[in-house]
């Protein structure tokens, strides 16, 4: 079955849309990790879980990513 759209169709964890938003906010890995409490090793590998779960390829897309759900959701509220 092919996917339609751009995008991938598996919704992040809690955790992982953690770590979308603090980086759609423009935090750096470190930063990120530091907020979480984790390494930045493991920040790189929630990143590369999200992309590949939501079907983007960098940072700037997910950023986008995230702003599109964020007014999605201030347009049902």
């Amino acid at each position: 079955m092919l996917k339609s759209g751009r995008y991938g169709t598996r919704i992040p964890s809690e955790r992982e849309y953690r770590i979308i938003e603090l980086v759609a906010l423009g935090l750096k890995n470190r930063e990120v990790a530091d907020a979480i409490g984790t390494t930045e090793h493991v920040v790189k590998n929630y990143l590369r879980v999200i992309y590949d779960k939501l079907g983007l390829w960098n940072r700037v897309e997910l950023a986008l990513w995230y702003e599109a759900r964020r007014f999605e959701q201030q347009g049902n509220a």
